[in-house]
């Protein structure tokens, strides 16, 4: 860069909601990356909960988890998968943490008796968000959730007008997404919804210096210079941001439109040329597969792909690594029964070559997990159990090999059972006792964020890994019970990873099994398409060297 200063890129959504801001965000910061500045980016959302952690995923869709524990929003998820950025508590910011701080200080009298406002306390602790990273980094992305005239988002466009007026146009960038929709009866595409868009950004006191101009076929140039002209935005700046056959084009699709270039034109910033191999090494692998493989995902919220986000990508990312396309099956847990057939789980499966259960909360659909995961176990079917589909395949285990016909997790048993997973009181983390138990916040009473794992030398996953000592990143309450890890591992179930003070199971497997593991972290969240994660890498790779199903 020519100065050290921060430059700030505010990306804002119009019109409609599900026109891409967090991919854009993405692909953006990964093309600045590519011209060697450092970034960082910021989501800042309007509603009024603290956080995702407690919102229904069918809802909201993922909630993603960040090294220090933060439960955020699913576009962190993008930006991680896209950068070399590793997001952390701060670059997820909503109004329920806002309005919470605010309240915060007027309690306690920091505001010296004033008359707390939204302009300027509420506005001043946004701008305070917003600039955490001042002088660190090269350029803050800032991604503002919602679209321009909600009410709740008020705010937070009012701070970044203020700090447009503070900083200068130099250091800032107004971003504008919008849709220019195709009017089949007219047979055209019309740029009157962009306009009032922009429009009623300009209203707020807001002008966009440029657009992200979502649509399909039939961008022309006649439209650029159209919307050029009643949005007061350089026409080269109006970008026709088209439909991509997978989201990693997106940084290819917004390279050649030139985003970028232009981006750091505004700035006047000197970089590097950018490099673009990588991504063009992964839309190779992407575009030119060497074959396909067949996963089933067993899970409660198959309704919406969102839910899974990450772990839908990370299972993307393993074809990656092997030239093979990862055909998905969505099958909602609550379909299958303990009472099915094999065959006629053979049916659900599809053809399937491996079986996946995720994560998730509550006991619907549980009965069905355990089910799932007893077939793979006896039919040989290659399995990854992440979170609680690891603890359902410890139930499936104890039940089934270990004589322990109740057994059961504590979430889930009612009445007298064999509680094999359970809520664990305390446990050692780098050196210092955490506690918790039932009776704080739905987030106190969970493992958030990562912790090292130890593994078992000789163990699959030790191979996989092959390292000693890993730490993944955690979301839950239960974990296995330590009073039954002995019986179980005399059975024949190998705890190949622990927590340090050996007191929490981390990791599960069993011998003569083509692949069958359990993880309590969920290594999907730290998975990228240039960096695919090893189990992930590893389960894919064992499905395409595999043969299909009996």
């Amino acid at each position: 860069m020519t100065e050290s200063a921060t430059r700030y890129i505010f990306i804002t959504g119009g019109v409609v909601s599900s026109l891409g801001k967090g991919l854009a965000m993405a692909s953006l910061g990964s093309l600045l990356e590519s011209r060697g500045l450092r970034v960082k980016l910021r989501k800042l959302d309007p509603y009024l909960n603290v956080d995702p952690g407690t919102m229904n995923p069918i809802q909201h869709g993922e909630c993603f988890v960040t090294d220090d524990g933060a439960e955020t929003d699913l576009d962190l998820g993008h930006y991680e998968r896209f950068t070399s950025v590793r997001t952390r508590r701060q670059d997820s910011v909503t109004s329920g943490q806002i309005y919470a701080k605010v309240l915060m200080q007027e309690r306690r009298g920091d505001y010296l008796g004033k008359t707390v406002q939204v302009v300027p306390h509420v506005t001043g602790e946004i701008k305070n968000c917003i600039m955490e990273d001042e002088g660190e980094v090269d350029v803050v992305l800032c991604e503002l959730g919602g679209t321009v005239g909600d009410i709740e988002g008020l705010p937070f466009l009012e701070a970044t007008r203020q700090l447009r007026n503070e900083l200068g146009r130099e250091r800032t960038m107004f971003i504008h997404t919008t849709l220019v929709p195709y009017i089949a009866a007219a047979g055209e595409l019309k740029t009157k919804p962009t306009q009032h868009s922009v429009r009623e950004l300009l209203s707020l006191g807001i002008q966009a210096d440029m657009l992200l101009c979502r649509v399909g076929e039939g961008w022309e140039r006649s439209l650029r210079e159209k919307i050029s002209l009643f949005c007061n935005v350089p026409e080269a700046r109006v970008i026709g941001a088209r439909d991509v056959g997978t989201i990693y084009g997106a940084p290819m699709m917004y390279h050649e439109a030139g985003v970028d270039r232009e981006v750091v034109n505004f700035f006047g910033l000197e970089t590097e040329p950018p490099n673009m191999r990588r991504w063009s090494e992964v839309m190779s692998r992407i575009e030119n597969p060497e074959g396909s493989v067949k996963v089933c995902i067993v899970g409660k919220y198959t309704e919406l792909q969102d839910a899974y986000k990450s772990l839908d990508e990370a299972l993307s990312h393993g074809g990656i690594a092997h030239k093979v396309k990862v055909e998905k099956v969505w099958l909602d847990s609550g379909l299958v029964s303990q009472g099915m057939s094999d065959d006629e789980i053979w049916d659900l499966l599809e053809g399937s070559q491996g079986v996946v259960i995720p994560g998730g909360f509550g006991a619907s659909g549980i009965e069905g997990k355990i089910r799932m995961a007893c077939y793979a176990r006896e039919r040989k079917v290659p399995f990854f159990g992440i979170c609680l589909g690891m603890q359902v395949a410890v139930v499936d285990y104890a039940r089934r090999c270990a004589g322990l016909e109740r057994a059961n997790s504590s979430e889930f048993g009612g009445g007298e059972f064999d509680a094999v997973v359970a809520l664990m009181e305390e446990w050692m983390d780098g050196g210092c006792m955490q506690e918790r138990d039932g009776s704080e916040d739905k987030g106190g009473t969970m493992r958030l964020g990562s912790y090292a794992c130890d593994l078992l030398e000789g163990s699959r996953v030790r191979k996989i890994y092959n390292k000693d000592r890993i730490s993944e990143r955690h979301r839950h309450r239960y974990e296995v019970n330590g009073l039954y890890m002995d019986l179980l591992s005399r059975r024949g179930m190998i705890f190949s990873g622990k927590s340090p003070d050996g007191r929490l199971a981390e990791i599960v497997e069993i011998e003569d099994h083509p692949w069958f593991l359990g993880v309590q972290f969920h290594p999907e969240l730290r998975s990228r398409p240039f960096s695919p994660h090893p189990l992930f890498a590893d389960f894919i790779g064992t499905l395409k060297d595999g043969e299909r199903l009996l």
